[in-house]
């Protein structure tokens, strides 16, 4: 790990250890970032609202250095960190940024490990995501914006209203 680049990395945890890990970063003073999302689960004698983990066993790391990472590894739920190859992998901050819009300000969010076709690129105009630009797929029959997350073959699937959408002045 010579000549460490400062970036987002992304830690798999222990089962349902996601909030523990975020926890122990936070303690040592290591960036993290854990997206989640309100759901309602049902029992048969009660129903209730709980916040659970946009990706499970995953938690998102900021690294500044090599004491940062060898410190993060002994956080209590840590497993390991994702590699490509040898080398961890690295998390472009656009992705974190796209999926920090979408948690705060999505409505109906999804994730799907299946494969997307690729969509229409076209330009946000109206809302929070103003000027972002984003990919438009049909997904279950309605069109959705979606963030690919290729690192964790997942995609995050959100609605957005047609009028909120322009074509690209770069198409």
């Amino acid at each position: 790990m010579n000549n460490f680049i400062p970036a987002w990395r992304v830690i798999y945890t222990k089962p349902r250890h996601e909030k523990k890990v975020v926890e122990s970063l936070t303690r040592l003073e290591i960036g993290s970032f854990l997206p989640t999302i309100k759901t309602l689960r049902t029992w048969h004698d009660r129903k209730k609202y709980l916040e659970l983990p946009l990706f499970p066993s995953y938690v998102f790391v900021y690294l500044k250095d090599n004491q940062s990472y060898y410190s993060s590894l002994s956080a209590e739920g840590v497993l390991y960190y994702i590699k490509t190859g040898k080398k961890i992998a690295t998390v472009p901050n656009s992705i974190i940024d796209n999926i920090q819009l979408i948690v705060n300000n999505g409505k109906e969010i999804e994730v799907s490990t299946e494969y997307l076709q690729p969509g229409k690129n076209l330009l946000i105009t109206k809302g929070p995501f103003t000027g972002r630009s984003c990919e438009v797929i049909q997904y279950k029959g309605k069109q959705k914006i979606l963030v690919r997350i290729d690192l964790l073959q997942r995609g995050v699937l959100a609605n957005l209203p047609v009028e909120y959408l322009s074509k690209h002045p770069e198409s």
